[in-house]
């Protein structure tokens, strides 16, 4: 009996079990008919990230790079507005030009004109540490006027030495030397240093001009007075000595005026002027003691007329030559060893 209760108790509670699990299967069945059953799977999935640098091209900087000039004008970290102030500032500023010792300033804006906004363009690109040019252009024509002002009022000509005479004495104007500008070499040099945008002075010094005739030219005068037959001989205007002479008659008169020495003879011949009715028939005459010219001879430029010694001493002092002008023979001796060729001979 006990053992029937087992088996009955056994069968029950299988019944029970099967019935159970049938429950749960008519429910998960019945619930997937209306919903879907949700199952959540994690899976892990490993990502290669590549990472592309793309390097663009970029424009001009919005300001100078570091370190960079144009033609000399720091403007590295400038914005490029200033930066063209900058460099129109400091070409604006006057250039010296030293003539000598005197200092002219010369404007750049009237006689240049500099591409700034071009120069500095370029430097919005450049290197750092780049010294861009800056493209300057030089108006001639503006700069040889302002030139032929600056000559105008340092060139100044030489003056020669001039002898005149004021109461039949000598008097010498001084010889003064001139000076000149060489303008073709200083327009190249101020164009040069527009064009580098240098201020550096630019300085030039004027050439001498010496004169053709000098005071020394006039060491030694001669004038001769025919009024009172009277040979001076001056060392500049100092008086050195005086001799009695001979001039002229009336009818062949010792030309008057400024003539000079052109020959100097010693013994000389004595040859008839073939021009004068005087000499004719007359022949020359060796060097002697009978010699007309006695032993030197000084001719002028004044056609046949000379200074001379003479064979006829007794007509020292007086009128009595035919043009020449008669000298004692020593103090014609004396006179050549002490005026030259080109010595000024003055008669009145």
């Amino acid at each position: 009996m006990k053992r029937v209760h087992a088996v009955a108790l056994f069968v029950l509670g299988f019944a029970a079990a099967g019935a159970f699990s049938g429950a749960v299967i008519a429910d998960v069945t019945t619930s997937s008919s209306t919903s879907t059953a949700t199952t959540t799977v994690t899976t892990t999935t490993t990502t290669t990230t590549t990472t592309t640098i793309t390097t663009t091209p970029q424009g001009p900087s919005r300001t100078i790079p570091a370190g960079v000039r144009v033609a000399g004008v720091r403007i590295g970290g400038l914005r490029p507005a200033d930066a063209v102030e900058a460099v129109k500032l400091a070409f604006q500023r006057p250039l010296v030009v030293v003539v000598d010792r005197n200092r002219l300033e010369l404007d750049p804006l009237r006689f240049a004109s500099a591409y700034t906004a071009t120069a500095v363009a370029k430097a919005r690109i450049a290197a750092p540490g780049e010294n861009v040019r800056l493209v300057v252009s030089v108006r001639g024509s503006a700069l040889r006027t302002w030139l032929r002002a600056v000559d105008r009022r340092f060139e100044r000509p030489a003056v020669d030495a001039r002898l005149t005479f004021v109461n039949d004495k000598p008097r010498i104007t001084k010889d003064r030397p001139g000076r000149t500008i060489d303008t073709t070499r200083l327009l190249r040099k101020i164009a040069a240093t527009l064009q580098a945008n240098s201020r550096i002075p630019v300085r030039v010094r004027t050439k001498t001009l010496v004169p053709q005739v000098t005071a020394d030219s006039f060491a030694e005068t001669i004038v001769i007075n025919r009024s009172i037959n009277r040979l001076s001989l001056y060392d500049g205007t100092k008086l050195t000595r005086t001799f009695a002479v001979a001039t002229g008659q009336a009818i062949y008169p010792t030309p008057r005026g400024n003539w000079h020495i052109v020959v100097k003879w010693k013994n000389p011949w004595w040859y008839p002027p073939v021009y004068d009715d005087w000499a004719k028939g007359l022949k020359p005459v060796p060097p002697g003691p009978n010699n007309p010219l006695g032993t030197r001879w000084m001719g002028l430029n004044a056609p046949g007329v000379g200074i001379h010694g003479t064979d006829e001493p007794t007509s020292i002092g007086y009128s009595a030559s035919h043009g020449c002008i008669r000298m004692q023979v020593p103090d014609a001796e004396w006179l050549f060893e002490h005026v030259d060729v080109g010595t000024q001979v003055h008669i009145v």
